[in-house]
């Protein structure tokens, strides 16, 4: 059985390379045609040195000439080649950001729990900024480069193809330790990147949770900390610098060598007429051309690899499939009533640790059902798997009758919206944050839905009201605050099932009483699930589900639980009769 080999970090490149061959092709044409005046521009180094020998100023002043002419015209397509391998870099730079940043989307939220954001981030910029570098260069320096050590080997071949040979005899080695360098420099920046990564998720961490740091007086903890990433930073990038300082040295003193050898063969040529003066010199000025793409060619091999780093970061995380997917023929929910029905369902993340066991029920439209419930009862759980955050092992759940996972995700979640206890706002206006998912808005709508979430009057209070910026994570607004907003949000999604997660348990008195206000409001002709441990909040919901274990172990409006004097009332005893 033949083993088939994963194709390169590269190989995967030029999947995204490929679409923009007609701007890289351009590029190219201009290079041809910069590097074609090379073997000519020796050759009137060559015709101006036999005209000096000669006192022939007229010659000279042709030749001078000339070759401002030919000085010109490689200008122009070296500016060609430069600006359009800019944009074709710069295009294929998007493609590959947009395209990573789309894969993420799609990807379950169990891996952004695992994963560090401080390294996606810097996946999604650093990395991809040097891939594309790394292309552009590889178009406009180490192509035409390597076309031009080429084409003036040829000329100087035909110049004397024993000069030539016997300047080449150390190609071999120079080949071998480029080779060398390369692999040590990919080994060295693997380990670099993977440092920094460190380095951005610890940033991203200790900024995030800034308040927790002060508030625990641990700054100095915290800059020890970071001194001592830092620091591996440091030595990593050391050791890559030191790997690049070695390595120009030992390939200046080889090329060095090279032209002493050449000087004493040219010479001795001369002596014994084989080789004419003007010749020698066209082939000096030959080689001096030949000395800046070979040093092109070496460092863009370095570079080349270690952006290899850089590839193998971005397409791993291709490699990461989803395991909540629609299927091929999925068809697109339409406008639901709110009837939902959990049958026989089973859950688990590890097998040997089940969430959620064998749970039945049917939700009415109109019905508001509450869920309560020691932490990791399994009711978060419930109302992730309602939303397809994660895919049940066993049973299924349906809407108005039909399976959710033979629905779209798109047109599944677009019946739905949630009221999280820790409400997200994002940089932007308040209105932005309202509709937040609306590409275009209407400003009127924004405001109506402001106004039954309660958050009209504060909002307008603002010097900007409905234009205010709202700083990251809405750090400028009371927890109050970004709850009616996120109310108000859900308001002018209308959806048919709203989810409210702990909406209020963060709140003070005063906050509470308006967003249980707006939530009364809100609830109206919706199938509401609420989780709570605040038993306050649940007293008026048509039925409650107590969840134990990940079962359902009793299930009633508040007066039946009451009576029935079993978990509920025992949550309820512990709230109020203390």
């Amino acid at each position: 059985m033949k083993t088939i080999s994963k194709p390169s970090a590269y190989q995967q490149l030029s999947a995204y390379i490929y679409p923009h061959w007609q701007l890289i092709g351009r590029a190219l044409i201009c290079t041809f045609g910069y590097i074609l005046g090379m073997p000519l521009l020796a050759h009137i180094f060559g015709l101006v040195s036999k005209a000096i020998a000669q006192s022939n100023l007229e010659e000279i002043t042709r030749l001078s000439g000339f070759t401002l002419l030919l000085f010109f015209v490689q200008g122009v397509f070296q500016f060609g080649q430069d600006s359009i391998m800019s944009q074709a870099a710069l295009n294929i730079a998007l493609d590959l950001r947009v395209k990573v940043y789309a894969h993420l989307h799609s990807l379950d939220l169990d891996y952004f729990a695992e994963s560090r954001t401080g390294d996606l981030a810097y996946r999604l910029t650093e990395d991809i900024d040097r891939i594309a570098e790394v292309v552009g260069k590889f178009f406009h320096q180490f192509i035409p480069s390597v076309l031009q050590l080429i084409f003036i080997l040829s000329y100087m071949i035909y110049l004397n193809w024993v000069l030539t040979l016997t300047v080449f005899t150390l190609a071999p080695l120079l080949a071998i330790l480029v080779a060398w360098f390369g692999d040590r420099m990919l080994a060295l920046t693997r380990r670099s990147q993977d440092q920094i990564s460190n380095l951005s998720s610890l940033l991203s961490e200790v900024f995030n949770g800034i308040r927790l740091v002060r508030a625990f007086a641990a700054e100095d903890y915290e800059i020890k900390r970071f001194t001592l990433e830092a620091e591996q930073n440091r030595v990593r990038k050391y050791a890559t610098d030191k790997i690049r300082a070695i390595q120009y040295p030992v390939i200046s003193l080889l090329q060095a060598i090279a032209i002493i050898v050449l000087i004493w063969l040219g010479t001795w040529q001369i002596a014994e007429g084989k080789l004419q003066a003007s010749q020698f010199v066209a082939f000096i000025a030959a080689v001096a051309l030949v000395i800046d793409p070979i040093r092109n060619v070496t460092s863009n091999y370095n570079e080349i690899k270690q952006a290899e780093a850089s590839c193998d970061r971005i397409f791993e995380l291709f490699e990461i499939k989803p395991v909540v997917m629609e299927k091929p023929n999925a068809k697109s929910l339409p406008e639901v009533t709110g009837k939902v029905e959990y049958q026989h369902l089973n859950f688990h993340y590890q097998a040997d640790q089940p969430v959620l066991k064998d749970i039945n029920f049917l939700a009415f439209p109109g019905e508001v059902i509450a869920l309560v419930g020691s932490s990791g009862a399994g009711k978060s759980t419930l109302m992730n798997l309602l939303m397809r955050f994660h895919d049940p092992v066993s049973g299924r759940i349906l809407i108005d009758g039909m399976d959710i996972k033979d629905v779209t995700l798109k047109s599944l979640r677009q019946q739905m919206a949630i009221v999280p206890q820790d409400s997200i706002l994002f940089s932007g206006s308040i209105a932005f944050n309202i509709a937040f998912g609306q590409e275009k808005f209407d400003l009127e709508a924004v405001i109506k839905a402001a106004k039954i979430a309660n958050a009209h009057d504060f909002i307008s209070q603002f010097p900007d009201g409905y234009k205010t910026w709202v700083g990251e994570r809405g750090v400028n607004l009371s927890g109050g605050q970004k709850q009616r907003i996120a109310i108000a949000r859900a308001v002018l999604h209308n959806p048919k099932i709203l989810i409210l997660d702990e909406a209020t348990s963060a709140l003070d008195s005063e906050s509470e009483a308006l967003v249980q206000e707006a939530l009364q409001r809100v609830m109206k002709g919706r199938t509401v699930f609420i989780i709570a441990h605040r038993l306050a909040t649940v007293r008026n919901s048509d039925r409650i589900f107590v969840l134990e274990q990940g079962q359902i172990i009793e299930s009633g409006t508040h007066d039946q639980l009451i009576i029935q004097a079993g978990r509920y009332a025992m949550f309820h005893a512990r709230q109020f009769e203390s």
